[in-house]
């Protein structure tokens, strides 16, 4: 069994319908006055379809002459098929303006994802709630889309409620009663099916996704070599076999509890019925009221139901629409780790003095600290290496130095100021970056580079291409650097081994230029041969700039200014390649280790 936790919205059901409102006419004024004429023409289509037989009636009762029958019959037909037109007309035109509502909130939400804090995106509530608020923006039935329909549909069937309560007070207020008490009662029963399946839909949700997981893994281009190499097809069918069987009874559950709610929305309907049958044969056996007045009141009664179930239902269905607005409007509103635009613009200077003063950060929920009150001077110009065995906190310090997180205790200076009073995304660009993990798109190697689909300098591509070691495997595809990179878009796209697409990454950081470039294990995925080359060229790379390289293999630090030799988040050793060897302590025995790789007839 899989379970969830509840969560209480942040806004009520009118806090959103306002917020909605206002949105609508902010960015679409027609969805409003259309909506309101599509109330008007559906009241006016059920009040034509309700006396059209009535009133044919009525007129053959009165023995009235043929054309008056025929043209009567001809008048609600053209009034009828005028309705439904308009109506139909209106409800495309309402269409696009509802779209172009949430297509806008689709804007808003994935400019949120990309341009906030680095630590929300870490954060699992903050992803659920934005898978949550991507949903709620998802297809036209989303609620994002379909909350106008639902406020459309509450307000026609308000007004169809209040139309014919007051034509039914006329006969009996007994009848009234038993119209609502039977309609709730058996609104209440579907009501039970609908909460049920809202309050499982994401454990509904937790089988579809794990099936569409296993399926797309099996699928995989990427899996393809494993799942035949070590036989895991049938391993795949049977988890598969088994999540479909969890469903399957998840389904029947479900499908048992609809079943209950059936049976008693026909008792309801024939309860009903039947006492309407009853009371309004007898007054028409009293003569009280004629053939049509009866065949009027009782089709008023059936309609009178489904006003009031539809408001009943309406309701609910705004009220969820509601609690998904409210996810939107939440991650819409999420708190920033940092300043943006009420930061303070990065100061002008020719070269930045990065600097930490006691600095320790721990992960949430961690019980230990990554970086241990950390102090550091990174000058201008300088050429840093920071090398460590796996979980010494290097990749950690670098995400710190680029402000990608903000230290737990201590401060990050840029030339003396605490970038926390910065605009961030003014201080990212002063950085030039390659990451251990990335993303390439699938566009071309131009625009990966230049990180652009416009204004491209192609020398400077080329330029950028050539020190990172790629100028020959470019010149050999198909298209040069216009070659789109990836299959999954363009079927011409070229597939790129993991050490050249690390000199793609290297090239797209040196095309940007900034002041300050960091290297995060650039060559983890090259041979020792391109390796080297990369080392050669590094100072060529880093002219003019700060730079911070990290790396696992001791011996291409030699080429760095200084080397920071890194241990449970400590600098345990400090100096260049030389000093630190005749200091003999971590890094020498490290550097000792590792050469012995590169050793003929070393035993191990």
């Amino acid at each position: 069994m899989i379970t969830t936790t509840k969560n209480k919205p942040k806004y009520n059901t009118f806090q959103n319908v306002w917020w909605m409102l206002k949105n609508a006419w902010k960015d679409a004024k027609s969805v409003l006055f259309l909506c309101l004429c599509t109330v008007v023409l559906a009241i006016g289509l059920k009040l034509t379809q309700l006396f059209i037989a009535p009133m044919v009636l009525a007129k053959v009762e009165q023995s009235a002459p043929l054309s008056e029958l025929i043209m009567t019959i001809i008048l609600f037909t053209l009034a009828l098929l005028f309705l439904q037109g308009l109506n139909s007309y209106m409800d495309s035109t309402t269409t696009w303006g509802r779209i172009n509502l949430r297509s806008h909130l689709i804007a808003r939400v994935f400019f949120k994802t990309l341009s906030t804090g680095y630590p929300n995106m870490l954060n699992t509530q903050i992803q659920k709630l934005k898978e949550k608020a991507n949903s709620a923006c998802g297809s036209n039935r989303a609620a994002a889309e379909h909350i106008w329909i639902t406020l459309c549909n509450l307000a026609t069937n308000l007004a169809g409620f209040l139309i014919y309560l007051m034509m039914l007070s006329n006969i009996s207020s007994i009848l009234i009663l038993v119209i609502i008490a039977t309609s709730v009662i058996g609104y209440l029963s579907s009501l039970r099916v609908n909460s049920w399946n809202h309050a499982h839909r994401e454990e509904e949700g937790q089988y579809q996704k794990q099936a569409r997981y296993i399926k797309e893994k099996a699928e995989s281009v990427t899996l393809a070599k494993d799942i035949r190499i070590f036989g895991l097809s049938d391993w795949l069918i049977d988890v598969q076999n088994s999540i479909l069987n969890l469903y399957l009874c998840f389904l029947t559950r479900r499908e048992r509890i609809k079943l209950f709610a059936s049976i008693t929305d026909v008792i309801m309907n024939f309860l009903r019925n039947g006492i309407a049958y009853y009371y309004l044969i007898g007054l028409t056996l009293q003569g009280q009221l004629s053939a049509s007045e009866f065949l009027l009141y009782f089709n008023a009664v059936g309609a009178f139901t489904s006003w009031i179930t539809g408001i009943l239902q309406e309701c609910t269905t705004l009220h969820k629409e509601s609690l998904d607005v409210s996810t939107v409007r939440e991650y819409l509103e999420l708190e920033e780790p940092f300043l943006f635009e009420n930061g303070a613009p990065i100061p002008t200077a020719t070269s930045y003095e990065l600097r930490l003063e006691n600095v320790s950060f721990r992960y949430p929920e961690a019980e230990k600290d990554t970086i241990q009150h950390m102090n550091l001077i990174i000058h201008p110009g300088e050429k840093l290496a920071i090398v460590g065995l796996n979980g010494a906190g290097k990749t950690t310090l670098v995400k710190l130095l680029c402000g990608l997180f903000d230290p737990t205790e201590g401060r990050v200076l840029l030339n003396g100021q605490d970038i926390r009073s910065f605009n961030r995304r003014d201080y990212y660009e002063l950085f030039s970056a390659v990451f251990q993990d990335f993303c390439v798109l699938d566009i071309t190697v131009a625009e990966t580079v230049a990180q652009s689909i416009s204004n491209i300098d192609t020398a400077r591509v080329r330029d950028s291409l050539h020190k990172a070691g790629l100028t020959e495997k470019v010149a050999d595809l198909p298209k040069g650097i216009d070659t789109h990179i990836g299959r999954e878009i363009y079927e011409d796209g070229i597939l790129l081994s993991g050490g050249q697409m690390q000199r793609l990454m290297l090239a797209r950081a040196l095309y940007k230029n900034g002041p300050l470039l960091f290297l995060d294990e650039p060559t983890a995925a090259v041979d020792p041969i391109a390796e080297n080359d990369i080392y050669r060229k590094y100072n060529e790379m880093t002219e003019g700039k700060t730079s911070l390289f990290i790396s696992h293999r001791l011996a291409s630090t030699r080429f760095c200014d200084r080397i920071l030799f890194l241990a449970d988040g400590v600098i345990v050793e400090e100096g260049t390649h030389d000093e630190l060897l005749a200091q003999n302590g971590a890094y020498a025995e490290l550097f000792e280790i590792q050469s012995r790789y590169y050793q003929e007839g070393v035993s191990f």
